[in-house]
């Protein structure tokens, strides 16, 4: 993608600082409060101290064990998928604009869940999330060959403006589909991203994201010589088609499972990455873990005022996500903070 962005990749590499080790500490420490209360709170009220003394009712550590704590974990994995998902993709293709929800990716895979619920509506979830894979990796490689095609002065912003097009060319077509089949209700729920619906036995698939992110850190350092672009990354030994390939399949592979699962949620593949960047550079591998933190976290303080800002109702996550981090995504880009590659 040496082509379309003419700035070279900051340094790999950031001043020694603070000691790692007290920042997760912290870190962790900060992820785990946060868990902690999300078990707490929601419609039926649950209590630390019932569970604590031994008077929780059998009822209680049915709705803790069946709905909150699946409910926490799918937050967690979710955020940091999305989080990983869009650092990778913002490594490969060079440039910090680029997400999951703004090449296509996402919305090809909700090609998939159209596709699925036309074709094979009894089919398990499974089945479904397969597809949704297929039709995330065809986007993907659209999306690919788009940016390929522009001249090598095009400016940066030409890269995600491709891929808002792209986007917007395929939620348009799925919208028309689903429109005349009388499906729109159906999509709605697929798409948008809530966890209200998570239990036990219906978030398990987002256990593979495990998976991926385990893929993603064997191969950390080959991502991020194909992230210097194809010419630095060939004159090193590098198969930079395959990586990039690799890398690209497991960002479908993400979105697709996460969509499947729990819905779109906006922004976090877009600002998570840019602000750990901007704070620790960007070599993939020593930014993982901390990505993956700042995913969960960020996911899991937008699920928590979903669920208190108007109770006993809910507000879509996605919907406070797209808030939050539309707005944070602007303060970096006013502020001029935010850089590309």
């Amino acid at each position: 993608m040496s082509t379309t962005t003419s700035a070279q990749p900051r340094a790999l590499h950031r001043p020694a600082g603070r000691p790692l080790s007290w920042g997760w500490l912290g870190g962790l420490a900060a992820l785990l409060v946060l868990s902690v209360v999300s078990l707490f709170i929601g419609a039926a009220e649950l209590s630390l101290g019932d569970f604590l003394t031994g008077r929780a009712t059998e009822r209680d550590w049915l709705n803790l064990t069946a709905s909150r704590i699946p409910r926490t974990v799918a937050v967690l994995l979710a955020g940091a998928a999305l989080a990983l998902s869009g650092m990778l993709m913002q490594l490969l293709v060079r440039n910090r604009f680029v997400e999951p929800g703004t090449v296509g990716t996402s919305e090809s895979a909700g090609v998939g869940i159209l596709i699925a619920v036309l074709l094979f509506p009894g089919a398990p979830l499974v089945v479904k999330m397969l597809i949704a894979v297929a039709t995330a990796l065809a986007g993907t490689a659209l999306f690919l060959r788009l940016v390929r095609s522009l001249p090598p002065t095009a400016p940066v912003v030409a890269v995600p403006l491709v891929g808002i097009m792209l986007a917007g060319v395929i939620a348009a077509g799925t919208t028309f589909v689903a429109y005349r089949l009388d499906l729109m209700q159906t999509m709605g729920i697929w798409m948008q991203g809530d966890f209200s619906g998570v239990l036990r036995g219906r978030y398990e698939l987002l256990w593979l994201l495990g998976g991926v992110g385990l893929l993603l850190w064997l191969f950390a350092d080959r991502f991020t010589l194909a992230g210097l672009g194809e010419d630095h990354a060939k004159a090193l030994g590098l198969s930079y088609k395959a990586t990039l390939n690799l890398g690209l399949a497991l960002v479908a592979v993400s979105s697709a499972i996460t969509l499947v699962v729990v819905g779109g949620i906006a922004f976090v593949g877009l600002v998570v990455p840019n602000l750990i960047a901007l704070w620790r550079g960007d070599n993939l591998r020593r930014n993982i873990g901390w990505t993956a933190w700042a995913g969960s976290g960020f996911v899991l303080v937008c699920d928590l005022l979903a669920r208190t800002l108007n109770p006993p109702y809910e507000i879509p996550v996605g919907t406070v996500s797209g808030v939050l981090g539309g707005t944070v995504f602007l303060a970096l880009l006013l502020s001029g903070r935010m850089r590309t590659r």
